[in-house]
């Protein structure tokens, strides 16, 4: 049987009830009667990252690693508030961190290249994000980090190539076909920056343009006239 008034349950709940405030005067409550409460210290850091009160929340993250110094979970609520913070040196201190204990945690690999994008160092950042790749070929975070990256460095045509992968595995990403089309714009691809933008992926491209060449019509009748099909078949 559950125990509702079990501390992480009664937690728990006002995390999913989105209730940070109640969480955070909850947790600290806890931590009145026991300061060293690791459970208490923990998700008053995290209540307080989705307060946006990231100071504080580092000043929790840092009592919970004077008790456990390699806790995973403290090191990652103090990097998500130090990213907030901006303090992108001090995140890849503590992604360093977790990465030699842990090489293959792609969250971190991810937070890496983040920070080094944010340095304006992109080289170095795809280097994280192809280490991340490596662990989960289909992680959208990485393919579209790599993508931003990319595009930083004028290597368009690969850049639209990782956006292109990164859609297939959620073409609810909304943002990758804008993505995509900027960067053919950039490349005077014209065709290719309409299909793009209306969310079609590189694959399906070639036959729009072959059967608009055999239709004899503009590319943006062809597609329009291939959605009609769609359309009427339902």
């Amino acid at each position: 049987m559950v125990n509702l008034l079990d501390p992480t349950n009664v937690i728990t709940r006002m995390f999913n009830l989105r209730k940070y405030e109640d969480m955070y005067d909850y947790c600290r409550n806890l931590l009145e009667k026991t300061p060293d409460d690791m459970v208490a210290l923990q998700n008053i850091s995290l209540s307080l990252i989705y307060l946006k009160r990231y100071e504080e929340a580092v000043s929790y993250c840092d009592k919970v690693l004077e008790i456990k110094d390699s806790d995973t979970y403290a090191l990652k609520n103090k990097i998500y508030a130090l990213e907030s913070l901006k303090q992108y040196d001090d995140v890849l201190a503590l992604c360093q961190k977790i990465l030699s204990k842990n090489p293959n945690d792609t969250w971190t690999l991810n937070s890496m290249g983040l920070s080094l994008n944010q340095l304006d160092r992109h080289q170095e950042a795809i280097n994280y994000y192809d280490d991340a790749l490596r662990v989960d070929p289909d992680d959208v975070t990485a393919l579209m980090n790599k993508a931003i990256s990319l595009s930083h460095l004028g290597n368009y045509k690969d850049s639209i190539n990782y956006y292109d992968k990164a859609q297939m595995i959620d073409p609810n990403l909304k943002e990758i076909s804008l993505a995509k089309s900027r960067l053919f714009e950039k490349l005077k691809m014209n065709d290719e920056a309409f299909l793009a933008a209306q969310g079609v992926l590189n694959k399906e491209m070639e036959k729009i343009k072959n059967d608009a060449k055999k239709n004899k019509c503009s590319i943006f009748h062809q597609f329009c006239d291939d959605e009609f099909q769609k359309y009427d078949s339902k």
